[in-house]
């Protein structure tokens, strides 16, 4: 039961960062967001939701398996530590990009948490290769939207 806590936990925590993010990004997407000169990869908006939500999944059930491992090691709070810091990241990348329409500074930091997204990987690695196999699609993913962040910086200066 502590287990299934534990995952449930996870996965909240995750999609919490997300929901964040949900705020800002709605009412954006009809307006200013439409608006905006996109480059021909850009996907449509629906597919950004169930893709979102896939990984904040994945990413929770990532944490879980570091989390059953207890904290007494040292490898383990510094990757609980370094997810923390990528998962904070993630959930300020839709305020500053959707809220405060600065996609520069947005840029900066979705640069910033695919650096911590890849040391969040590294460290996995170390305490249990699952939980590091299941980031690779958050990394294909954000890799994706860094491009997309900058493609849409340089149609819009």
């Amino acid at each position: 039961m502590v287990k299934l806590l534990k995952l449930i936990s996870s996965i909240v925590l995750c999609t919490l960062a997300g929901a964040l993010g949900t705020v800002f990004t709605i009412s954006s997407i009809p307006t200013w967001y439409s608006y905006l000169n996109k480059p021909f990869f850009s996907p449509p908006n629906w597919i950004f939701a169930p893709v979102w939500t896939t990984l904040y999944i994945l990413m929770g059930i990532s944490f879980y398996l570091i989390w059953i491992k207890g904290f007494k090691t040292r490898k383990v709070r510094d990757a609980v530590n370094v997810f923390g810091v990528q998962l904070i990241l993630n959930a300020i990348w839709s305020p500053v990009f959707f809220g405060y329409k600065n996609i520069v500074l947005a840029l900066a930091i979705i640069i910033i948490m695919w650096i911590y997204i890849v040391k969040t990987i590294r460290a996995f690695l170390k305490v249990d290769k699952t939980a590091a196999y299941l980031l690779y699609p958050y990394l294909a993913w954000v890799s994706f939207a860094t491009i997309l962040n900058l493609s849409i910086w340089v149609l819009n200066k």
